[in-house]
């Protein structure tokens, strides 16, 4: 019983301290990003009716056939763990008739998503995305954006050398147009497909062409690509996301096998991929689905969105031997004896109701271990209350790094140190 309570679930991890940091670091430059992109954060449920999921993402998708994490509650209802994050803001945006008001509406998320599938690099069970929607437009310069947003976050984090691979799947007009030719061209070939495809084949073929399998690839080699079959709407749309890539300066390649996951896909999909992953290469995804508010009962709104797995990306990272900005220790550690402990305990809270980051010693160790404690923890200053200084009204502030040293008025602290530390209220502040 032990072993079990002393491990985390498959598929499931802790983030420690440590890598909390990184996750830390990202997530404010997210903020800041979609700030600047003019994106707000919303918060859905980490659960929603399991219809939701079926209708939105499509009863075919491997998600939906097997990898949800569905449960019936006391009440009776099918719940299911949200396994993406654009059918729950779809959800919000029609629940909330954000319709309504002036569009497009931007949004944001960062949460955790759950999916039954076998653990490996990147992938886990219940992982992380962030995200971000546009609902309300059908501007292709919002496709390009789309992709501009994780590449901005990915070029301020150092990694360059990613591919953004883009493709158009059309509408459900010029989209059936090549349905019929896959079936028509596949179906001679189905026993040399997989179990998987074959089963697609006559419920979502285009879904054959993101197979990864060997036997597969050998069986769409010839294939006309769904470009050949777009409409003139679709052609143009296409073309214009394309030029507003090159007006941004981000390079990309079709890739006429990419169509995503889901089945709410509509124009534009794109992957951003990174190949030290191994097979699960892409670190960010996304495209246009201009059908699925009005298939979840609302009106008929176009939309596009994005969506990027921290994992993956903190794997990439972590290839690349990636560490965030060192912002250093404690500023202050406060250091004392037993005699002096309650002044001890009165200052470092001081200091940090002040916005000065602040560290005592826990473990009633002696005043040489504290100044070890001090080092250990890069603390700028460290304030040592004896007790003939408590006396006198005064400690004794150390510089760590050059050593130097000076009397300070106990009562004057908090301002004395705020001049030596114009950041104070940043860890690893300098003097």
């Amino acid at each position: 019983m032990l072993d079990l309570l002393a491990r985390t679930p498959r598929g499931t991890e802790d983030v420690l301290p440590k890598k909390s940091r990184i996750w830390r670091y990202i997530e404010e430059q997210l903020a800041d990003i979609f700030g600047l992109f003019g994106y707000q954060e919303i918060r859905t449920p980490m659960f929603e009716e399991t219809e939701l999921f079926q209708r939105g993402i499509g009863e075919t998708t491997d998600i939906v056939e097997k990898e949800m994490y569905t449960f019936v509650d006391r009440g009776g209802r099918s719940l299911t763990l949200r396994p993406e994050g654009t059918a729950p803001v779809v959800r919000a945006y029609l629940q909330h008739k954000l319709y309504g008001e002036p569009q497009p509406i931007k949004v944001y998320y960062i949460g955790p998503m759950f999916r039954y599938e076998r653990p490996q690099a990147g992938r886990s069970r219940q992982f992380h995305q962030f995200g971000a929607e546009a609902l309300g437009t059908q501007d292709p310069a919002t496709d390009a954006e789309m992709i501009a947003i994780p590449a901005e976050l990915l070029r301020r984090l150092g990694l360059d050398n990613l591919q953004v691979e883009i493709n158009s799947i059309g509408c459900p007009q010029c989209r059936s147009e090549y349905r019929t030719y896959l079936i028509d061209v596949l179906e001679p070939k189905a026993d040399d497909l997989c179990a998987d495809c074959r089963r697609r084949l006559t419920r979502n073929p285009l879904r054959v062409l993101d197979c990864k399998d060997e036997a597969c690839n050998r069986a769409k080699v010839g294939l006309r690509p769904i470009l050949d079959f777009l409409c003139s709407e679709c052609k143009e749309h296409f073309d214009a996301v394309q030029e507003y890539l090159q007006l941004l300066d981000i390079p990309h390649v079709i890739n006429h096998n990419l169509v995503r996951g889901f089945d709410y896909y509509t124009k534009t999909v794109f992957e951003i991929v990174y190949s030290g992953l191994g097979a699960q290469s892409a670190i960010a995804g996304g495209g246009r689905y201009d059908g699925l508010i009005e298939e979840a009962g609302g009106p008929s709104v176009p939309a596009v969105g994005f969506a990027a797995g921290m994992e993956r990306l903190i794997l990439t990272l972590e290839d690349r031997g990636w560490e965030p900005p060192d912002t250093g220790g404690t500023a202050v550690y406060v250091a004392g004896t037993s005699a002096t402990r309650k002044a001890v305990v009165d200052l470092a809270f001081r200091l940090r109701r002040a916005g000065i980051a602040a560290e005592m010693d826990y473990l009633d160790r002696s005043l040489r271990a504290q100044m070890k404690a001090a080092n250990r923890l890069n603390a700028v200053w460290t304030v040592i209350i004896g007790e003939d200084e408590l006396e006198q009204g005064l400690a004794v502030v150390r510089h760590m790094e050059s050593g130097r040293q000076e009397e300070v008025v106990l009562a004057d602290m908090e301002g004395w140190l705020k001049e030596q530390l114009p950041t104070a209220g940043c860890q690893g502040a300098e003097e």
